[in-house]
């Protein structure tokens, strides 16, 4: 099974999960501008490319962070599993809470459009089906977060100056009708090689539902970089076969400056 975007984008915000915890010291990790593009291969095969921007946008007359995540397949792999995946988030510039969710994918002809409305007041969420031209309300959970606006809000809180090897993190987020339940675990840090040189990275272990999404439940490994950027630089998933990784290839705009370790 091909590592789409959904299985990026939630492997992401399990990553920043682990060492999140909410101050008021509202530090920023991003900005408007930012840009992340991501090779996902299999050994020397490149299976697919993933990008995530960062725009400057207004919704319901209030200025938002504008987030836009795609995913493509190429190659070889689009002749017998297309991928093509788009992914929005409208996100408050300054609590980083989540007012508009928009998936639209085709993973091999499996096809989804929806539009998720958060409303705080009554703590729902208005799923609007687009597909099926059907809208459902449901309960959610206080300090709600879709899946691409936890990423960046836990990004924003994350604090890794007092994190131990083992430390454990459970992230709450809204996802086509329900609430889910990570669990996420900091293995240490550890620096890696790039195209753009070494980096240091904090690296970890996401734990999954194996009936959801994997089909192992510690199959994962992320590494995203020790700094203030806390960018996404790798992701590895073991499979029956061998193993897929998704590693950064480019990027822009980062919020602070990127550190390459000089031996």
């Amino acid at each position: 099974m091909p590592l789409t975007m959904k299985k990026l984008i939630l492997i992401l915000l399990l990553t920043v999960g682990a060492t999140s915890a909410y101050t008021q010291e509202n530090h920023k990790a991003f900005d408007s501008g930012e840009w992340f593009k991501f090779r996902i291969h299999y050994g020397v095969f490149t299976a697919s490319y993933a990008t995530l921007e960062v725009k400057d946008d207004v919704i319901d007359n209030m200025p938002v962070h504008h987030i836009v995540g795609t995913g493509k397949s190429t190659g070889l792999l689009s002749l017998f599993f297309k991928v093509e995946d788009y992914y929005e988030t409208y996100i408050d510039k300054n609590e980083v809470k989540p007012y508009r969710f928009i998936r639209k994918i085709n993973e091999g002809g499996h096809t989804k459009d929806i539009e998720i409305n958060f409303d705080y007041q009554k703590s729902e969420a208005l799923v609007f089906n687009k597909k099926y031209n059907t809208k459902k309300t449901f309960p959610v959970k206080s300090n709600v977060q879709d899946m691409m606006s936890s990423f960046y809000y836990l990004r924003n809180t994350i604090k890794t100056t007092s994190l131990k090897k083992g430390d454990e993190q459970y992230v709450n987020m809204f996802f086509d009708n329900e609430n889910y339940l990570f669990k996420l675990k900091f293995l240490g840090r550890e620096v890696i090689r790039t195209k753009m040189g070494k980096i240091a990275c904090l690296k970890f272990r996401p734990y999954v539902q194996a009936d959801r999404i994997f089909k192992e439940e510690e199959s994962m490994t992320v590494w995203v970089s020790d700094d203030a950027n806390r960018m996404p630089v790798r992701i590895k998933a073991d499979i029956l076969v061998g193993s897929i990784k998704a590693d950064l290839d480019a990027f822009k705009g980062l919020k602070h400056p990127f550190k390459i370790v000089v031996d």
